[in-house]
């Protein structure tokens, strides 16, 4: 799995999704990649990444405001599961990706995604 590949989809639709939701994915990442985070929770990680890369979900994503809620929701599940593998540089990177993505993200809606955790 590389970033590369992730951003590209997510590029496509990230207006759509949201800069919370992307930086949920982006999070999920970014511990996915860390070498202290263990194999279970990898696998949820690649199981709320899987939800969201696929293109059959509950809600479908061309659903006007509701599209993404299901994606957001399980994302949170994915991150709220492994939240003591999100560290500040998992943070930060997740942050530094997201403005590859959007270059004018609203800091706020980052911060209630952390608060969450």
């Amino acid at each position: 799995m590389k970033l590369s590949s992730i951003i590209s989809y997510i590029g496509k639709s990230a207006r759509k999704a949201g800069e919370q939701t992307i930086y949920s994915v982006l999070l999920l990442y970014h511990a996915y990649k860390r070498e202290e985070t263990p194999f279970w929770a990898r696998n949820i990680i690649m199981a709320s990444l899987a939800y969201f890369l696929s293109p059959f979900d509950s809600i479908p994503d061309l659903t006007p405001f509701l599209g993404y809620t299901d994606d957001l929701s399980v994302m949170m599940f994915g991150l709220v599961s492994i939240a003591c593998f999100i560290n500040d540089d998992v943070r930060g990177n997740a942050r530094k990706s997201l403005g590859q993505i959007i270059k004018n993200y609203n800091e706020a809606l980052l911060d209630e995604v952390d608060q969450r955790l």
